[in-house]
């Protein structure tokens, strides 16, 4: 998991980079929580999905976004948050050209960022996104939604309460030609604690299964 810098719009980014070894493998990009909340790209949710991803083979980037860690620049307000999300993306594209699928995954404010993102990526194969804000921001630009991929929450969760992000996962299972599928882990908060082996095992079992079912449709 060598540490990187790759070029942002505001400067340099910093970054973990794994690439796959096995030709044609998947990429994925991970996003962290507010970096004005102490978010950042070594978060524990961050880092469970970063080894989640890469244990199932797939090419994985996680970065801070500008101002924090080694990044350049300042924080703002999200806009500059998906140009250096996208600007992750690029370079994943960049060095993985024959990727078989490309996946977006964060964590609160990082769904939020990956969601947009994938709005504006429609190469976009999948996503996982876990306790996204819906009480914070607005995700009513997911209409309709791209791709399929898996929301995940804990019930106990104070900072995006739980019946917030059920509704917005509704709405996605309700939207026609995608298939959503939506993950409550009991006593779970916002940073699954406890619920972080669990939650780890949510995010195993959504990928084996997406990945048994995209490669047997390529086939």
């Amino acid at each position: 998991m060598p540490d990187i810098l790759i070029q942002g719009p505001a400067g340099r980014l910093e970054a973990r980079y794994h690439h796959s070894k096995r030709e044609g493998a998947p990429a994925a990009l991970i996003l962290h929580p507010h970096p004005l909340h102490g978010g950042t790209m070594n978060n524990k949710v961050v880092f469970a999905l970063y080894q989640t991803f890469m244990n199932r083979g797939f090419s994985v980037l996680r970065l801070n976004f500008r101002g924090v860690g080694k990044s350049q620049g300042t924080y703002d307000r999200g806009e500059g948050e998906l140009a250096d999300a996208a600007a992750g993306l690029d370079f994943l594209q960049t060095y993985n050209p024959a990727a078989g699928q490309v996946w977006i995954s964060g964590f609160s404010f990082g769904a939020w960022i990956g969601m947009q993102l994938l709005m504006r990526r429609p190469e976009t194969d999948g996503f996982i996104i876990v306790s996204p804000p819906a009480n914070l921001y607005d995700f009513s630009f997911l209409a309709p939604c791209p791709t399929d991929g898996l929301v995940l929450q804990g019930d106990k969760d104070m900072v995006a309460p739980e019946p917030s992000v059920q509704k917005l996962a509704q709405k996605l299972i309700n939207q026609k030609g995608i298939k959503v599928e939506y993950r409550v882990l009991p006593g779970a908060n916002h940073f699954f604690q406890p619920g972080m082996e669990e939650m780890k095992g949510h995010l195993d079992d959504y990928l084996a299964r997406r990945l048994t079912s995209l490669e047997a449709a390529a086939a």
